[in-house]
């Protein structure tokens, strides 16, 4: 049996502008017709707990699994699953083929956490 989880990755050099991407990326409210339809969501909405504006963003609640950082991060984050017996990610990010060529890149090429022929 494999076990994965899906995961929005953001990966840059720094720390800084890892969550600098991800202030962008889930700026609801810089427009109202965004903001209001997150309200919208939420009162007709039957989760099981709480759900930020950021996840709201973002797909699958992506931002939970913590793949944001630097490469360092990413991959410790990654090693964690590893430990826990996750065997496939599948990630999400935007815009996708710029996203993960800097994941293949950054993350991939270096000692990969998770076997590529998992």
């Amino acid at each position: 049996m494999r076990y994965g989880i899906a995961a929005y990755a953001i990966v840059r050099d720094t720390e800084k502008e890892a969550q600098d991407e991800v202030a962008r990326i889930s700026d609801v409210k810089a427009s109202g017709a965004g903001f209001g339809n997150y309200q919208q969501w939420l009162a007709g909405t039957k989760l099981e707990g709480p759900m930020s504006i950021q996840e709201y963003s973002v797909s699958n609640r992506g931002l939970r699994s913590g793949l944001i950082g630097t490469p360092d991060q990413v991959i410790a984050r990654i090693s964690e699953f590893e430990a826990t017996g996750v065997d496939l990610l599948l990630l999400q990010c935007s815009p996708q083929l710029e996203e993960m060529e800097r994941f293949a890149a950054a993350v991939i090429q270096r000692k990969s956490p998770i076997p590529a022929n998992s």
